[in-house]
Parts: structure tokens; C-alpha cells; sequence
């Protein structure tokens, strides 16, 4: 069971509670109990679907296939629907937000929510440490809670007979907002606690954050959208949790982990130590970080901060440091608090992430797919114990977003292995005389058109099949299987034959010499015997292969069959105005514009001409104008899972022949899935939407009929 895409369109995963809709559908149980037996058919349904969540998204322990997941969730959403008296604010149908609200209320925290004092360095942690002894007034070590310090937005749960009635964050301390609505959007934080030896009340506080992936996830997405992106995973967390619609925030991936109690009412024995606490807390349901460790001493504490630095950029999450805390809970009593920080803890942060340097110049560098990267020239600056001295800016956008200029005074951020991005420029800093960045109008690596589509935030090179920076990727697409298919031809010879000068373009392919290939590395005679017959066996091949062959950006091979089926003939094809592309099914606006801007690229229709001198054909012929008289024309139709009869391919080309169209996604336009074994999410999808459904068995009774 893996993790859901939180910014899916459609999303597959089954840890998203069902619509309403979907719920209502036909494929939902039908179920008539009386209300005696519902309403404990219900509280077992809880039970069981909220243990199953705590494994998935908690301990990351998942315990059954999505199907039962979803079919548990789907007999509690109608046994609901049938009895909505039942319906309780911690049900677990109860997560996907709910009307947006006109503002946050002001939340008075029982017990103030206090900062941390903080240690930039070994000698200063060294200090607070001295500090601790002189204050005790004893010689013992002591013994520390390290927990690593995430960097997201502190939030308190309140729990009140073990159910959460006001998620609050902390604000000034003091006074926070209450922000109940969207954090029961969160999927690991359990709407009611585990177990029944929890307090009567019980304030949970802790962290919630943006893990790595689905904030790069989120900003690469903004980005292609137009929409501002985040600058760090923080401000993702608290600009996601701020939203005053909670549905936004439902869609956000958005964790909390839990750092220590508040408020704690009833009669429960708890342990003496912070580390129990915590390890009470993730009994209670809720997760609390697993580097958490426990030192006894100075010497141990440093060494653990050193370790977890080592390794903090193969994390999952941001930290900027580690919090260290006098474990023994009589300890922390004796020590108290001073001003608004408690005495016995400290936030010992690693170097800084980001530094204040000058932009000096900006060079464009070109991608394996041709995408162009303006490229920030820095003064050299020390950032998280590395010299700095470049730094992406993504792309135009971003540079107009960020109105940076070269001269301008500018933030940067460095994190993990991933290279530095300028974040913000600061304009008090601005010099009188700037100069604006301008993207090339052609590539600096090839020369080619820089080709930048309307809606994409992204330009690139249009010289795809000439230009160095994107040769080795191009050919080895033009290789592959779905392509012209060059047995023998892997992507590891293709990058040796790259590297020994000996592939410039397709072309080159069919011109290569017994010697050249054996005289590379780890190749003997016979084996270039056999590539130099694949390469000749790859000339014969079909109009559709060789369009798709060429690389053309969105052009897969469902597009390119369409395309070798509408016209029949490449020049045809190559001749297309966008008007005239847009009249062929499957092909939307950008598609249309990367494949005229493909082919007005001189240098791609001079390596076609090439292709062909060298022996590259195909049969081209009038095309079928029979096929709207096929039986399933304008039907839609998706494969999953494994046939064994056939392979998806010759299944998806025995349904075109019958002029279906074959989609890799279920939507309301789907006509029928076909569907093998260990079929997934799309066929849980398509019993949601009432769609119809074959089996293997039937599938070939279908093709039968025909």
C-alpha cells in the first residue's frame, strides 16, 4: 500500500474518504438493519477503520489491500447515510473538510505555549548544559530527550474524553488561532484517541509540516500553473493550515508529530519522564518522531547532533536543529522557566540554510528533455557548511515573480544535495543600477528556437534531435521498444557511443562500423554483430513508431497512431497547421503547438531527411476513412491488471481495431474497463462510477463476438 498523490486530479488512493456520490453509487452495499444494530455496526466500523489508519499513516504499518480498506469505508459512509443521527464530528467520513469559514477565533491557551532559547554552536550548547549543573547544584549527568526540530507550524490538540474538540495554533503564545476545521483534515492525527487510559482531558502539542516530496511536489505543480509557490516546507505548512477553506487544506499533505503535553486533566498516572510522555502520547494514537532518542551526558548529546546532522538531508522532512530536553519531568520542575523559555530545554540548530549574497550574472543552461534553467551566478557565500557561488532560479516566471535582477542583493536556500534556489531578493538592498534578465531567443547550447508554450511555465530547446545537452535521452528513446524497437541497443551503449563522439543524431545510428563498436568497452565481435543487425532490422517500421520515435514533446503512442491514421503520410503530418491537428481526437491545444514547432524546426526535418537517405521506411498509404463504421467507434475503453491470455499491448490493439479508443485512466467518459488479475485502484474507480466491467474470461467471449 503506498502513499496517496495529494495533488492528483482523480485521485486513485484508498485512504480518501469516498464522495457522497461515489457512496450512492450502484456498487455500494445495500444495507437494511435496525437502528439497535446499525449503531453498533457502526462504532465497530470506527473501530476497525481508525486502527487501520493509525497503521498506515501513524506507523506506516499498512495491514490490508486498499480494496478492503475501501469497502470498509464504504459500509460505514451508507450505513451513515442511512442513520445520520449517528454521525459524529470523529467518524473517520468526517475528514474532507467542510464550509469555508469567514475567519479564525482567537484561542486563550490554558497554559502559554513558550518559545525555545536556542544554541548556534557546540560551545554555546556546552553552556546551557554548564548552566543545568550550576543550577541543580549537583555533579550528575544528565540525562537529555534529543527530538530532532521540525520545520513546520507548532499546533495544540485538545482532547476531551478522548475525543478532538479544537486543534489551536500558538500564536504569540498566549493567544493562538483555532484552526479545529482544517487540522481534522490531516490524516494522522487521530480524531479520537486509542486505548481508554487516556486523561479526560488532554492537550497534545506538536508540529505540523510539509514533508519533502509533496512540497516539491506542490511548487513544481504551482509553478506549471502559474499559481506563487511556496519559498520553504514552513511557510507551505502555515500558509496550508491558515487556509480558511478546509478543503484547500484536505488536499494538502500535510503531518503532525507530536513533542509534548499540555494540559492534563483526571485521574491517570503518568510517567516521570518526557521520553514516557512521549511514549504515552504514540500510544494514544498519535505519532511522535522516530529519531527521537534518549543520551545520558554532554559528550552523548554532542555526538547525537552530530550523527542526525550527518544524515538530516536524507530525511523525509525539513529539521533545522535539535531540541534538547532534561528528561526526568522533577528535574525540569526544579529548573522552571525564565521569561517566555523553559530553562531545561534548548533548540541547538545546525548551520544556517540560507545566506544573504550578491547576484552577479545569469547563465541558461539546457536539460536532458531540452527544458532551458536560468542559472544564478552568486558571490561566494558559506551556506550549511558549503561555498555557494550558483543557484537555480527554475524559470521565468520565478524570475519575474521574484523580480530579482542581476545586481540585486538575494536570499538563498540550500537544502540536502539539492542545488541552492535564490528565494527572495531584498529590494532595500537594491543598487540604482540593475540589469533585467532576459531568456535567449535561441539555445545556447545548439542554436535551436527556444520554444515557450502558452500555459507553461517552462521554455525549451526546440532542437531536440540535435541538440547535445538532450542526445543521449533522444536516442535512447528513439531506440526503445515502443519506438523502433533495436534489440541489443541499452541505454548504457547508447551513453558510450555519446561519449565516444561516434552519435550526433539518429542518422549516425545506421552508419555505425563493426570496429567502432567493438573497439568500446566490454563489447565483443558477436555482440556488435548483433546490434549492427537489430540497427538494420529497426529500418523497416510503421509511420506511427517512427512518430512516435521522433520525441515529440506530449506525443505518446496512442497520439501517434492517431496522427498516422488521420493523415496516413509523414509529410502530411510534418505539413499540419494547429487548426488542422486540433480536429484529430486526443489532440489538445499544447499538443497541436509542440508538434508544429517540431516540425518548423529546420534541424529536426533536415534529420528526418537524413533518417530516410539511410534507409529508415514505412508503409504509408490513404487513410481508412472506414473506421467510424468500426463496431466500437467512439467508445472508450482502459486495461488493468494482468491478462494472461494476451498482453496488454495486443489487447489495447485488438480494441483499436475495432475502433475503441484505449485511455490509461478511469473517468465518467470511460465506456468499459477491462480487467486482469490483481486489478487495482482503476477498478475500484470504475465500480464507483457504474462503469462496466470485464473480466478476462468475458473480455474474450467480447472479442469473440466480433
Amino acid at each position: 500500500m503506498s502513499q496517496q498523490d495529494f495533488f492528483s486530479q482523480e485521485s486513485s488512493s484508498t485512504k480518501e474518504p469516498a464522495s457522497s456520490e461515489a457512496s450512492s453509487s450502484s456498487n455500494s452495499p445495500s444495507i437494511s438493519v435496525p437502528v439497535k444494530e446499525a449503531s453498533s455496526q457502526i462504532d465497530d466500523l470506527r473501530h476497525t477503520i481508525n486502527l487501520h489508519n493509525h497503521r498506515y499513516y501513524v506507523l506506516d504499518e499498512p495491514s490490508i489491500p486498499d480494496a478492503e480498506y475501501d469497502r470498509l469505508l464504504r459500509e460505514l459512509q451508507t450505513l451513515e447515510q442511512q442513520y445520520p443521527e449517528f454521525i459524529t464530528p470523529d467518524s473517520p467520513t468526517q475528514r474532507v473538510g467542510g464550509t469555508p469559514l469567514p475567519g479564525f477565533t482567537e484561542v486563550q491557551h490554558e497554559r502559554p505555549m513558550l518559545s525555545l532559547d536556542n544554541a548556534m554552536n557546540a560551545e554555546e550548547f556546552k553552556a546551557f548544559e554548564l548552566r543545568l549543573r550550576d543550577r541543580l547544584k549537583d555533579d550528575q549527568t544528565i540525562e537529555f530527550a534529543c527530538e530532532p526540530k521540525l520545520d513546520g507550524l507548532a499546533i495544540s490538540l485538545l482532547y476531551e474524553q478522548g475525543k478532538l474538540v479544537r486543534a489551536a495554533t500558538r500564536g504569540d503564545g498566549v493567544t493562538g488561532e483555532d484552526v479545529t476545521q482544517n487540522v481534522r483534515t490531516i490524516k494522522n492525527i487521530p480524531l479520537a484517541l486509542q486505548g481508554n487510559d487516556y486523561p479526560s482531558r488532554l492537550e497534545v502539542r506538536g508540529e505540523v509540516y510539509m514533508p519533502k516530496a509533496g512540497f516539491e511536489a506542490y511548487n513544481e505543480r504551482a509553478l506549471a500553473e502559474g499559481i506563487k509557490p511556496f519559498a520553504n516546507p514552513r511557510n507551505a505548512a502555515a500558509g496550508s493550515l491558515r487556509q480558511l477553506d478546509s478543503r484547500i487544506t484536505a488536499k494538502r499533505p500535510l503531518e503532525f508529530c507530536a513533542y509534548s503535553m499540555g494540559v492534563v486533566s483526571g485521574d491517570v498516572e503518568l510517567p516521570d519522564t518526557h521520553f514516557g510522555l512521549l511514549e504515552k502520547i504514540q500510544y494514544w494514537g498519535l505519532r511522535i518522531n522516530e529519531e527521537t532518542r534518549v543520551v545520558k551526558g554532554l559528550d552523548a548529546a554532542q555526538d547525537f547532533f552530530i550523527k542526525l546532522g550527518a544524515k538530516r538531508h536524507s530525511l523525509a522532512y525539513e529539521i533545522d536543529g535539535i531540541v534538547f530536553k532534561v528528561n526526568s519531568l522533577a528535574l525540569q520542575e526544579t529548573l522552571g522557566f525564565v521569561a517566555r523559555a523553559p530553562r531545561w530545554a534548548i533548540a541547538y540548530k545546525f548551520p544556517a540554510v540560507e545566506e544573504l549574497t550578491q547576484l552577479l550574472g545569469v547563465d541558461f543552461q539546457v536539460g536532458r528533455t531540452g527544458a532551458i534553467t536560468p542559472v544564478a551566478r552568486l558571490k561566494p557565500v558559506h551556506v550549511a557548511g558549503v561555498t555557494v557561488s550558483n543557484a537555480t532560479l527554475h524559470n521565468m516566471d520565478e524570475i519575474a515573480r521574484l523580480d530579482v535582477r542581476i545586481g540585486d542583493t538575494v536570499i538563498i536556500r540550500r537544502a540536502g544535495d539539492v542545488i541552492p534556489q535564490v528565494v527572495s531578493v531584498v529590494l532595500d538592498r537594491r543598487p540604482s543600477e540593475t540589469i533585467k534578465i532576459t531568456l535567449p531567443e535561441s539555445c545556447p547550447v545548439c542554436n535551436s528556437h527556444i520554444e515557450r508554450v502558452e500555459g507553461e511555465a517552462v521554455a525549451r530547446c526546440a532542437g531536440g534531435l540535435v541538440c547535445s545537452a538532450q542526445r543521449k535521452e533522444a536516442i535512447k528513446h528513439f531506440a526503445s521498444r515502443k519506438a523502433l524497437d533495436v534489440e541489443g541497443l541499452g541505454d548504457k551503449l547508447i551513453e558510450q557511443l555519446v561519449e565516444a563522439d561516434l552519435i550526433h543524431s539518429f542518422d549516425d545510428l545506421f552508419h555505425l562500423q563493426l570496429d567502432e563498436l567493438i573497439a568500446l568497452e566490454r563489447m565483443a565481435e558477436k555482440s556488435a554483430q548483433n546490434v549492427l543487425k537489430a540497427i538494420e532490422k529497426s529500418k523497416n517500421t510503421t509511420l506511427a513508431r517512427f512518430i512516435y520515435a521522433l520525441g515529440i514533446r506530449e506525443v505518446g503512442t496512442v497520439t501517434a497512431n492517431n496522427l498516422a491514421n488521420h493523415y496516413g503520410f509523414l509529410d502530411r503530418v510534418m505539413q499540419a497547421t494547429k487548426d488542422e491537428l486540433l480536429e484529430i481526437s486526443d489532440i489538445g491545444d499544447i499538443v497541436a503547438s509542440h508538434i508544429v514547432n517540431f516540425f518548423a524546426e529546420e534541424h529536426n526535418r533536415s534529420v528526418i531527411e537524413q533518417l530516410r537517405k539511410a534507409g529508415v521506411h514505412w508503409v504509408e498509404s490513404e487513410p481508412d476513412n472506414a473506421k467510424e463504421d468500426a463496431p466500437l467507434h467512439g467508445q472508450v475503453a482502459v486495461i488493468t491488471g494482468t491478462l494472461s491470455q494476451m498482453n496488454r499491448e495486443e489487447a489495447k490493439a485488438k480494441l483499436e481495431l475495432l475502433g475503441a479508443k484505449v485511455t490509461g485512466s478511469v473517468s465518467a467518459k470511460t465506456d468499459f474497463l477491462v480487467a486482469g488479475e490483481k486489478a487495482g485502484s482503476k477498478l475500484t474507480k470504475a465500480q464507483q462510477l457504474d462503469i462496466k466491467v470485464y473480466d478476462e474470461a468475458a473480455f474474450l467471449a467480447f472479442l469473440a463476438s466480433y
